[in-house]
Protein backbone atom coordinates (compact mmCIF):
# COMPACT_ATOMS: atom_id res chain seq x y z
CA UNK A 1 0.00 0.00 0.00
CA UNK A 2 1.13 3.55 -0.85
CA UNK A 3 1.46 5.53 2.44
CA UNK A 4 -0.51 8.82 0.85
CA UNK A 5 -3.56 5.77 0.61
CA UNK A 6 -2.90 4.94 3.91
CA UNK A 7 -3.00 8.47 5.20
CA UNK A 8 -6.32 9.33 3.42
CA UNK A 9 -7.64 6.12 5.07
CA UNK A 10 -6.90 7.24 8.46
CA UNK A 11 -8.18 10.04 7.83
CA UNK A 12 -11.43 8.93 6.46
CA UNK A 13 -11.96 6.15 9.52
CA UNK A 14 -11.48 8.53 12.45
CA UNK A 15 -14.21 10.35 10.57
CA UNK A 16 -16.68 7.01 10.64
CA UNK A 17 -15.51 6.81 14.03
CA UNK A 18 -17.07 9.87 15.10
CA UNK A 19 -20.06 9.81 13.75
CA UNK A 20 -20.90 6.82 16.07
CA UNK A 21 -19.62 9.01 19.26
CA UNK A 22 -16.47 7.11 20.02
CA UNK A 23 -13.52 9.29 20.80
CA UNK A 24 -9.94 7.93 20.32
CA UNK A 25 -7.08 8.18 23.49
CA UNK A 26 -4.73 11.07 23.29
CA UNK A 27 -2.03 9.05 21.84
CA UNK A 28 -3.96 7.98 18.34
CA UNK A 29 -3.32 12.02 17.75
CA UNK A 30 0.53 12.31 18.01
CA UNK A 31 2.71 12.95 15.17
CA UNK A 32 5.42 10.54 14.03
CA UNK A 33 8.09 12.56 16.18
CA UNK A 34 6.26 12.54 19.07
CA UNK A 35 5.36 9.01 19.00
CA UNK A 36 9.14 8.44 18.82
CA UNK A 37 9.54 11.17 21.54
CA UNK A 38 6.90 9.55 23.88
CA UNK A 39 7.88 5.86 23.58
CA UNK A 40 11.38 6.86 24.48
CA UNK A 41 10.67 7.88 27.60
CA UNK A 42 7.04 7.94 29.49
CA UNK A 43 4.81 5.80 27.06
CA UNK A 44 6.69 2.75 25.83
CA UNK A 45 4.08 0.51 26.56
CA UNK A 46 2.43 1.98 23.79
CA UNK A 47 5.48 0.41 21.27
CA UNK A 48 5.79 -2.42 22.90
CA UNK A 49 1.86 -3.85 23.23
CA UNK A 50 1.45 -2.45 19.82
CA UNK A 51 -0.88 0.04 20.40
CA UNK A 52 -2.51 2.27 18.08
CA UNK A 53 -3.65 2.15 14.51
CA UNK A 54 -3.31 -0.72 11.93
CA UNK A 55 -4.46 -0.80 8.32
CA UNK A 56 -3.49 -3.92 6.27
CA UNK A 57 -4.55 -5.52 2.66
CA UNK A 58 -3.01 -8.50 3.84
CA UNK A 59 -0.56 -7.97 1.59
CA UNK A 60 -2.08 -8.29 -1.43
CA UNK A 61 -2.51 -4.82 -2.98
CA UNK A 62 -6.41 -4.44 -3.12
CA UNK A 63 -7.55 -2.98 0.40
CA UNK A 64 -11.11 -2.31 -1.07
CA UNK A 65 -11.74 -5.97 -2.06
CA UNK A 66 -9.54 -7.53 0.88
CA UNK A 67 -8.79 -5.43 3.98
CA UNK A 68 -9.21 -4.39 7.39
CA UNK A 69 -8.99 -1.29 9.88
CA UNK A 70 -8.02 -1.61 13.04
CA UNK A 71 -7.11 0.58 16.45
CA UNK A 72 -5.89 -1.23 19.54
CA UNK A 73 -6.72 0.80 22.26
CA UNK A 74 -5.47 -1.52 25.22
CA UNK A 75 -3.72 -4.74 25.17
CA UNK A 76 -1.91 -6.60 27.94
CA UNK A 77 1.31 -8.34 27.71
CA UNK A 78 1.89 -11.88 26.32
CA UNK A 79 4.28 -12.35 30.19
CA UNK A 80 0.70 -11.26 31.96
CA UNK A 81 -0.85 -14.08 30.00
CA UNK A 82 1.38 -16.60 30.36
CA UNK A 83 2.00 -16.16 34.07
CA UNK A 84 -2.41 -16.31 34.32
CA UNK A 85 -2.79 -12.81 36.09
CA UNK A 86 -2.20 -8.40 35.41
CA UNK A 87 -4.04 -7.32 32.25
CA UNK A 88 -5.39 -10.08 30.70
CA UNK A 89 -7.16 -8.28 28.34
CA UNK A 90 -7.18 -6.28 24.66
CA UNK A 91 -9.69 -3.62 23.27
CA UNK A 92 -9.97 -2.88 19.41
CA UNK A 93 -11.65 -0.73 17.53
CA UNK A 94 -12.09 -1.81 13.53
CA UNK A 95 -14.06 -0.88 10.20
CA UNK A 96 -15.00 -3.51 7.90
CA UNK A 97 -16.14 -1.83 4.89
CA UNK A 98 -19.28 -2.74 2.86
CA UNK A 99 -18.15 -6.17 0.82
CA UNK A 100 -14.49 -5.82 2.72
CA UNK A 101 -13.40 -9.51 3.10
CA UNK A 102 -11.54 -9.88 6.29
CA UNK A 103 -10.55 -13.21 5.19
CA UNK A 104 -10.59 -17.35 6.63
CA UNK A 105 -8.80 -17.45 9.85
CA UNK A 106 -8.61 -18.67 13.53
CA UNK A 107 -6.19 -17.69 16.96
CA UNK A 108 -4.76 -20.46 18.87
CA UNK A 109 -4.88 -18.36 21.99
CA UNK A 110 -6.84 -15.24 21.78
CA UNK A 111 -10.58 -15.43 22.45
CA UNK A 112 -12.46 -12.35 21.12
CA UNK A 113 -15.51 -11.17 21.45
CA UNK A 114 -17.17 -9.16 18.40
CA UNK A 115 -19.65 -6.33 18.48
CA UNK A 116 -21.41 -4.59 16.12
CA UNK A 117 -21.21 -0.83 17.02
CA UNK A 118 -23.15 0.39 14.25
CA UNK A 119 -23.64 0.86 10.36
CA UNK A 120 -24.49 -2.26 8.08
CA UNK A 121 -24.89 -5.98 9.25
CA UNK A 122 -21.75 -7.44 10.14
CA UNK A 123 -21.25 -10.71 7.87
CA UNK A 124 -18.85 -14.18 9.78
CA UNK A 125 -18.65 -17.46 7.79
CA UNK A 126 -18.03 -19.33 10.48
CA UNK A 127 -16.45 -23.07 10.72
CA UNK A 128 -14.90 -25.76 12.93
CA UNK A 129 -11.79 -26.62 13.53
CA UNK A 130 -10.44 -30.46 12.71
CA UNK A 131 -7.87 -32.24 15.05
CA UNK A 132 -5.25 -31.12 13.77
CA UNK A 133 -6.83 -27.40 13.24
CA UNK A 134 -7.49 -27.16 9.82
CA UNK A 135 -11.19 -26.59 9.03
CA UNK A 136 -13.29 -28.99 9.01
CA UNK A 137 -15.69 -28.53 6.01
CA UNK A 138 -18.20 -30.94 7.57
CA UNK A 139 -18.44 -30.23 11.99
CA UNK A 140 -20.76 -28.08 13.07
CA UNK A 141 -20.40 -25.25 15.16
CA UNK A 142 -21.18 -23.87 17.85
CA UNK A 143 -20.69 -19.82 19.10
CA UNK A 144 -22.50 -17.93 21.89
CA UNK A 145 -24.31 -14.59 20.65
CA UNK A 146 -25.18 -12.28 23.71
CA UNK A 147 -25.13 -15.38 25.86
CA UNK A 148 -27.54 -17.47 23.28
CA UNK A 149 -25.54 -20.44 22.29
CA UNK A 150 -26.10 -20.67 18.21
CA UNK A 151 -25.23 -23.74 15.92
CA UNK A 152 -24.24 -23.29 12.65
CA UNK A 153 -23.36 -25.49 9.64
CA UNK A 154 -20.10 -25.53 8.44
CA UNK A 155 -19.52 -22.40 6.89
CA UNK A 156 -22.48 -21.49 7.70
CA UNK A 157 -23.39 -17.27 7.92
CA UNK A 158 -23.92 -15.23 11.32
CA UNK A 159 -24.99 -11.58 10.53
CA UNK A 160 -25.00 -9.50 13.42
CA UNK A 161 -26.97 -6.05 13.61
CA UNK A 162 -25.58 -3.08 15.10
CA UNK A 163 -25.64 -4.06 18.74
CA UNK A 164 -25.26 -7.50 18.72
CA UNK A 165 -22.02 -9.48 19.58
CA UNK A 166 -20.80 -12.99 18.99
CA UNK A 167 -17.78 -14.75 21.08
CA UNK A 168 -15.28 -16.04 19.00
CA UNK A 169 -13.57 -19.00 20.90
CA UNK A 170 -9.51 -19.96 20.27
CA UNK A 171 -9.64 -22.37 17.03
CA UNK A 172 -12.94 -21.09 15.63
CA UNK A 173 -12.17 -20.33 12.11
CA UNK A 174 -14.36 -17.01 10.66
CA UNK A 175 -14.03 -14.54 8.03
CA UNK A 176 -16.02 -11.42 8.11
CA UNK A 177 -17.65 -7.96 5.77
CA UNK A 178 -19.86 -5.34 5.71
CA UNK A 179 -23.02 -5.86 4.49
CA UNK A 180 -25.61 -3.14 3.21
CA UNK A 181 -22.98 -0.57 4.49
CA UNK A 182 -19.74 0.11 6.32
CA UNK A 183 -19.42 -1.32 9.88
CA UNK A 184 -18.16 -0.38 13.07
CA UNK A 185 -16.25 -3.29 14.98
CA UNK A 186 -15.74 -3.61 18.75
CA UNK A 187 -13.22 -6.09 19.90
CA UNK A 188 -12.61 -7.56 23.33
CA UNK A 189 -10.34 -10.26 23.66
CA UNK A 190 -7.53 -11.54 25.85
CA UNK A 191 -4.30 -10.72 25.40
CA UNK A 192 -3.86 -10.13 21.22
CA UNK A 193 -0.68 -10.95 19.37
CA UNK A 194 -0.99 -10.41 15.87
CA UNK A 195 2.59 -11.10 15.30
CA UNK A 196 2.24 -15.24 16.17
CA UNK A 197 -1.53 -15.62 16.55
CA UNK A 198 -3.28 -15.23 13.65
CA UNK A 199 -2.92 -18.76 11.19
CA UNK A 200 -4.80 -18.05 8.30
CA UNK A 201 -6.42 -19.81 5.48
CA UNK A 202 -4.22 -19.00 2.65
CA UNK A 203 -0.47 -17.69 2.57
CA UNK A 204 -0.92 -14.51 3.14
CA UNK A 205 0.63 -12.04 5.42
CA UNK A 206 -1.16 -10.61 8.53
CA UNK A 207 0.56 -6.65 7.52
CA UNK A 208 1.00 -4.63 4.15
CA UNK A 209 4.37 -3.84 2.67
CA UNK A 210 4.19 0.21 2.66
CA UNK A 211 5.58 1.95 -0.30
CA UNK A 212 6.65 5.70 1.18
CA UNK A 213 5.43 8.02 -1.27
CA UNK A 214 4.56 10.76 1.24
CA UNK A 215 5.13 11.46 5.31
CA UNK A 216 2.75 9.55 7.75
CA UNK A 217 -0.11 11.29 9.11
CA UNK A 218 0.59 9.03 11.97
CA UNK A 219 2.10 5.60 12.71
CA UNK A 220 1.08 2.40 12.37
CA UNK A 221 1.67 -0.56 14.75
CA UNK A 222 3.39 -2.31 11.74
CA UNK A 223 5.88 1.00 11.47
CA UNK A 224 6.87 0.46 15.10
CA UNK A 225 10.09 -1.65 14.33
CA UNK A 226 11.50 0.68 12.10
CA UNK A 227 10.27 4.07 13.19
CA UNK A 228 10.74 3.72 16.58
Amino acid sequence: MERSQINEILEESERFIRSFGYVMPPFAYWSPAEMRARTASDAGAIRDNRLGWDITDYGQGKFDDLGLFLFTVRNGSAADLAEGRGMLYAEKIMISRKDQLSPMHRHTIKAEDIINRGGGKLVLELFASGEDGSIDPAADVSVSTDGVVRTFSAGGLLKLDPGESVTLMPGVWHAFWGEGGDVLIGEVSTVNDDLTDNVFREPIGRFSTIIEDEKPRHLLVSDYDDWL
